[in-house]
């Protein structure tokens, strides 16, 4: 679990105390990473401090790679063998999601560039993946700051240890963990839990996938999209609940005044920035500090997925698509 949280009173960027603890970071950093196994990484102590103190932009890339023990994965040549196959049926929405979602980084772009090819690999490695447009958000923000290949197998292992139900043609975990969250807004704010499921009758599957299959990806801005990664990559999928919960708290006085459900989902997936903490971490303790029982989440999810696949294997054929009411969801969190 991760309820900790950072010591306040940090210094402003650019001034000589914060350069000098940056470096002192990125010293103990690399001094860390060699004497602590990947797989080991995140049952460590002092990984977890570290995280909470902070991940210079220099190491990040690399302590992603040990945090999904990506290199393990890694297998030399499969890359370049996979980027020769026939393409994809989804490779010229890849192309187009490429300049949507990163209209700046040109780099992206081409159909022969790094993240066409990517996803591209990685279909064709992964055929039963359902391709939508988080896929290239994820993939694209990781080339952003990983090298081509190392974002690949980084993708993957992120892809193999958390997110690959959501793309898949099969929707019971997509749709558990949208009724878990649901119940988590009910426990920490039930009047916007009213707002948002009852006077807008907004499915629960809107709002988790948007956010869940982005990993917030065009919802936060880049440096607290890190420091939300930093600690996603250690503590896997529970964070992702804490992390809508902090931003339904950010734009609640707006959710509470809209008056339709197309600006309440705005407000959800582009918060404004003026309703978000002043700095990255600001908003990191925010999250840590939401009322959620980690454990009981991953009972909670292990549980309903079960009951899900039972109710769906009894389904008879005129049955339409599952009921989130009829999920036994937990009294608290």
């Amino acid at each position: 679990m991760f309820p900790d949280v950072i010591s306040s009173g940090t210094p402003p960027v650019e001034s000589p105390t914060s350069i000098d603890a940056h470096r002192q970071r990125e010293v103990k950093w690399m001094a860390l990473l060699p004497m602590v196994p990947p797989s080991q990484a995140r049952r460590n102590k002092k990984v977890k401090r570290l995280l909470l103190d902070g991940v210079p932009s220099s190491v990040r890339y690399l302590v992603w790679c040990h945090l999904s023990d990506s290199k393990a994965r890694a297998i030399p040549g499969v890359y370049g063998q996979l980027g020769k196959r026939q393409r994809v049926p989804a490779f010229s929405d890849i192309e187009n999601d490429a300049k949507t979602y990163f209209p700046d980084q040109t780099q992206l772009h081409p159909f022969d560039g790094p993240l066409v090819s990517l996803l591209q690999a990685y279909l064709n490695m992964v055929p039963d993946i359902q391709y939508s447009s988080g896929l290239t958000s994820i993939a694209g923000h990781l080339l952003l700051l990983s090298p081509e290949e190392d974002a690949f197998w980084i993708f993957a292992s992120m892809m193999d240890a958390h997110l690959r139900p959501y793309f898949s043609a099969n929707t019971i975990q997509l749709e558990v963990d949208a009724a878990l969250l649901s119940k988590a807004i009910e426990t920490n704010d039930p009047a916007v839990c009213k707002k948002l499921y009852v006077t807008f009758s907004i499915p629960p599957s809107a709002i988790a996938k948007s956010w869940f299959s982005t990993l917030f990806v065009g919802t936060l801005p880049i440096d607290y999209l890190h420091r939300v990664w930093d600690i996603f990559l250690y503590e896997g999928v529970t964070v992702l609940f804490r992390v809508g919960l902090a931003l339904i708290q950010c734009v609640r006085h707006l959710l509470l005044q809209a008056t339709s459900e197309e600006a309440a989902m705005e407000y959800l997936v582009h918060p404004p920035l003026a309703c978000l903490p002043s700095t990255a971490d600001a908003f990191l303790n925010q999250v840590l500090m939401m009322k959620l029982k980690d454990d009981d989440v991953r009972k909670q999810r292990i549980k309903m997925e079960a009951q899900v696949k039972r109710q769906t294997q009894s389904r008879t054929n005129g049955s339409s698509g599952m009921q989130i009411a009829s999920i036994s969801l937990p009294k608290t969190f």
